[in-house]
């Protein structure tokens, strides 16, 4: 893929970018690293004066950078100017937190016969960051605040169709104050991750991206020894029990579904209901639904933009095409609209069977698909009969049956009563090929930083029975 700003509302190619030389490259690599045999050492003081100066860069400059961010891959202006705010919320929320997080922690000395025995965090080095570009703005965002405040340094390798943002970041960091080069984006294309990855300088990656894109940067990482953590999408369940509020879970289905214009891994994709209330609530979703407004994304007025790329738009067209070859019922949506750009419409279907591709397919656009259940029981086999678990969803009044689901539902995370979402405060990342680690809270500090031990003794003449 070109690097490239293509408007997806008219399909506009805006600006197009070359990508690094080898030597151009080579020449960022090295800084990276000197950068960091410095940064390291700075104190937390800094590092968190720094972080909350790019917040409020983020604050101040909300409106154009929410603008670029529409252009290149068609997220509706409120939704691109919320996203700025979660930045500037989460650049914040680890200025404040991360001394605490890092600072390690003492055992009991005596147990393991030291004066003095503890754990201290310590930064690994340059983190690769392999980031899409959905939420082209938040996702790297999360990876940086925290490997930043660690005393990490930072590698972008941003998705090809939004360039301007990618190199956007590099310049908050800069104009904030942070040093030289602790956080650098890298024009280059997905031909030139393995080497960046396989070079001795970089300590790490982390990717959100597709499966084989997942599969294929950790092989390298792994033939490497180096530390990845990966979220490779999801297809989550919405499961609705008959003691659901069904009015506003309804509501929020339709917003879990159409958020980002359907493009999030965390969109809830398949609508699991109780027999008992799948009427009202498909009458009720299906209302919902209709009512979002599908338009130009700069418009405040518009709830679904375009998809991000022409090639998005058709894959998400051959899945509901295959589903309706097959028997599926066309409850809203369905059909591609007549206009320029890389629309399509809210959608929702009924009757999909394990036969259709989007069964087992994660669909990334504005289409649900709903399944009517007999029990709860019924309920978690559905939901659980994918390769994907990143996040659920369950909508019941029922404490046992919120605890079942809790316990049950095979996923890296389960919101009852809500929308799932992430928050700077609570971990995020799945299980099964939804991938591996977390990003976001304590967790997702530490995922690249060494835990070091380090043991004290008195001085006095080492025992002879020593075991390792």
């Amino acid at each position: 893929m070109a690097i490239a700003t293509t408007n997806p509302a008219t399909g506009e190619v805006v600006k197009t970018f070359e990508a690094l030389t080898d030597a151009e490259l080579e020449d960022r690599l090295e800084r990276s690293h000197q950068a960091f045999l410095t940064y390291r050492h700075t104190s937390f003081t800094d590092r968190a004066g720094w972080m909350r100066a790019v917040a409020d860069l983020l604050d101040a400059e909300a409106q154009p950078i929410a603008e670029l961010m529409t252009l290149e891959m068609g997220k509706t202006i409120k939704a691109a100017k919320a996203e700025v705010g979660k930045c500037a919320a989460g650049c914040r929320y680890y200025a404040e937190h991360a001394e605490r997080m890092m600072a390690g922690h003492d055992v009991d000395a005596g147990a393991v016969k030291a004066e003095r025995a503890y754990v201290r965090w310590e930064p690994i080095g340059p983190v690769l960051a392999v980031m899409p570009w959905n939420f082209p703005l938040w996702q790297a965002f999360r990876f940086a605040a925290p490997a930043l405040m660690a005393g990490n340094v930072g590698l972008l390798k941003h998705a090809s169709n939004v360039p301007q943002t990618a190199l956007l970041m590099e310049e908050l960091f800069r104009r904030a104050g942070f040093p030289d080069d602790v956080f650098q984006t890298l024009l280059i294309g997905s031909g030139s991750v393995e080497r960046v990855l396989r070079d001795r300088r970089v300590a790490a990656a982390t990717l959100t991206g597709s499966g084989p894109a997942g599969q294929s940067v950790a092989a390298i990482a792994g033939d490497e020894i180096k530390p990845t953590v990966l979220e490779l999408g999801g297809s989550d369940p919405f499961v609705v029990m008959p003691s659901a509020d069904l009015e506003r879970a309804a509501q929020v289905a339709a917003t879990a579904r159409c958020q980002n214009n359907g493009q999030s891994c965390i969109a809830a994709k398949r609508f699991i209901v109780h027999t008992d209330v799948a009427e009202r609530f498909e009458q009720l979703f299906a209302d919902a639904l209709r009512a979002l407004v599908l338009g130009d994304p700069t418009d405040d007025a518009t709830d679904v933009g375009p998809l991000a790329t022409e090639s998005g738009r058709d894959d998400v067209e051959e899945l509901v095409q295959d589903a309706i070859d097959k028997g599926a019922t066309v409850v809203v949506g369905g059909e591609r609209p007549d206009r320029p750009g890389w629309y399509y419409p809210p959608t929702l279907l009924t009757g999909v069977t394990k036969d259709m591709r989007m069964f087992y397919e994660e669909v990334f656009g504005p289409v649900a698909q709903l399944h009517v259940v007999p029990d709860l029981d019924a309920a978690l086999e559905i939901a659980n009969d994918t390769e994907f678990g990143l996040g659920s969803n369950a909508w019941t009044d029922d404490p046992a049956e919120q605890e079942r689901f809790a316990r049950e539902l095979q996923a890296g995370m389960v919101f009852i009563n809500g929308m799932t979402a992430s928050y700077p405060e609570l971990p995020f990342g799945g299980i099964k090929t939804s991938g591996y680690g977390r990003e976001l809270a304590e967790l997702g500090m530490h995922e690249f930083c060494s835990a070091k031990t380090v043991w004290v003794g008195a001085g006095q003449a080492p025992s002879t029975a020593h075991v390792e």
